[in-house]
């Protein structure tokens, strides 16, 4: 039986994940990174021009505890696009070095502008 406390987080982590079509769970903030992963992720992500959305897990404990059985990716950072688990810093450098992530990123911003308007 799951304690309501508990689903609760994972809620707050569904709707994160829906209403940020971008969204890195980190450590820190973009300009105040706590980790050296954290900082390349945001990095690489600063430098496709597109807005994202964050959160620090470092603010968040109980997200910090319960997106890694969520997503079962067991580290941090986190890159989250359209709903969709990207992957941690490792693939986000190697996406951004293969110019794989930019388009990504750029085409999923286009297309959520869309839906905005």
């Amino acid at each position: 039986m799951e304690n309501t406390e508990n689903q609760t987080t994972v809620e707050r982590i569904k709707q994160q994940i829906e209403e940020n079509p971008i969204l890195l769970y980190m450590k820190g903030s973009p300009k105040l990174p706590s980790c050296g992963f954290s900082a390349q992720a945001s990095q690489a992500l600063m430098s496709c021009g597109e807005p994202f959305a964050y959160v620090d897990i470092l603010q968040n404990p109980d997200i910090r505890a319960e997106l890694p059985k969520y997503a079962n990716w067991p580290t941090f950072p986190q890159l989250w696009v359209d709903g969709e688990l990207v992957g941690g810093c490792d693939i986000i450098l190697e996406m951004f070095q293969q110019n794989e992530l930019q388009p990504l990123i750029k085409e999923t911003a286009e297309k959520h502008k869309s839906d905005a308007e």
